[in-house]
């Protein structure tokens, strides 16, 4: 079975890698893929930046996400695929999860009201919304 991680480094994703592991849902036999979604920076400040920087900083943050997702997972024997892209983050999710054929897309959720989903809209919202592929969402 391939599996999709969307983690983000919250303590979100952390509830969600501990409830995989107590459900039992870790196995050698799967594909583990971990994705990292990352907000673009502004124009002004790529510019600034210059391009070297900017993909520094970029290549800087995924590994701050992936380094305690893949140790952690590493304790389960597992040894993920890690990606990070830069865009909108449900967006980004949803069409990885289909143009990569997984079977199943695993990610936390901060577990918004109604109210603020519908003012700062939602990540998982979105992906729900968007993606074919079954979603696990952990609270």
């Amino acid at each position: 079975m391939k599996i999709l991680l969307a983690v983000d480094g919250s303590a979100y994703t952390k509830k969600m890698l501990a409830y995989l592991a107590a459900h039992d849902l870790y196995s050698a036999k799967n594909e583990y893929t971990a994705f990292n979604a990352q907000m673009t920076l502004p124009s002004q400040a790529r510019n600034a930046l210059g391009k070297t920087l900017v993909n520094k900083y970029y290549e800087d943050e995924g590994r701050r996400v992936m380094d305690p997702v893949t140790k952690y997972l590493a304790r389960h024997n597992i040894t993920p695929k890690c990606l990070w892209k830069t865009g909108k983050a449900g967006e980004l999710i949803a069409k990885l999860a289909e143009a990569e054929k997984f079977d199943l897309l695993v990610m936390g959720s901060h577990g918004h009201s109604a109210l603020v989903n519908l003012v700062v809209g939602s990540v998982a919202t979105e992906v729900l919304a968007s993606c074919k592929v079954p979603v696990l969402i952990v609270r």
